[in-house]
């Protein structure tokens, strides 16, 4: 039995860019600071440049996913955006609602980082799963203490070395109890609890430096992945 229902994601921000920037990053430069987006067959219903995008995909039954931006320019050469992710979801409302909302506020804020550090740089994204042995109740606490940032809250300066990475020296720009965030002087690193809603626990690498490799990055990364939870 599923429970088909509609939902509506409302989230309000700031970010440190003009809605031009903002928009070119919400188009074409998601690798940047979320995921790449442009295998999706997304529909621009609304196409106002710079100030209004709502892009929706439509399937079977009814189902749809859409997500709408609306930018408004602020002093200081800042926008300030309305996003609404709205769709249905047609298993596990509750979870998969919870989970949309959170990572909602994650990719935002990692979006902010983008324009505000990296804006314009090429980049090379990097995604890597956990192992299943990582869906526990504990999976990300396992890995935020096999990072060495156990107690690391937002504005904390890190100096690791990971065995099989290396070293990564930067501060913690994100944290809670199912998200994290590190940036250095030349990426970001994002690691996702997944493991509080079903899923395995995850993390994305942003690579700035113009000398990323993803196939590298994903071996080393997902060596140190295996290894917490072996």
């Amino acid at each position: 039995m599923t429970d088909k229902r509609e939902f509506d994601i409302a989230y309000d921000t700031e970010l440190p860019g003009p809605p031009e920037r903002v928009w070119e990053a919400v188009t074409a430069g998601t690798p940047a600071w979320m995921f790449p987006t442009d295998q999706w067959p997304a529909v621009r219903t609304v196409e106002e440049y710079p100030n209004h995008l709502v892009s929706r995909m439509d399937g079977p039954d009814g189902w749809f996913n859409q997500l709408e931006h609306v930018l408004e320019p602020l002093d200081g050469g800042r926008a300030r955006l309305h996003y609404v992710h709205s769709g249905i979801f047609a298993d596990n409302w509750d979870e998969q609602y919870d989970g949309a909302s959170r990572h909602t506020e994650f990719y935002l804020h990692t979006l902010g980082q983008y324009l505000q550090y990296f804006d314009g740089r090429p980049v090379v994204f990097t995604d890597i799963q956990a192992p299943p042995a990582s869906q526990t109740a504990d999976g990300f606490v396992q890995l935020r203490r096999a990072l060495g940032v156990e107690l690391a809250g937002q504005g904390s300066q890190v100096k690791l070395e990971l065995d099989g990475v290396g070293r990564l020296s930067g501060e913690v720009d994100f944290s809670n109890e199912h998200f994290l965030g590190i940036r250095t002087s030349d990426a970001l690193y994002r690691f996702f609890g997944r493991n509080a809603f079903g899923a395995p626990v995850g993390m994305t690498v942003h690579d700035f430096s113009g000398a990323g490799d993803p196939e590298t990055t994903g071996k080393a990364w997902g060596n140190f992945l295996e290894k917490v939870y072996a």
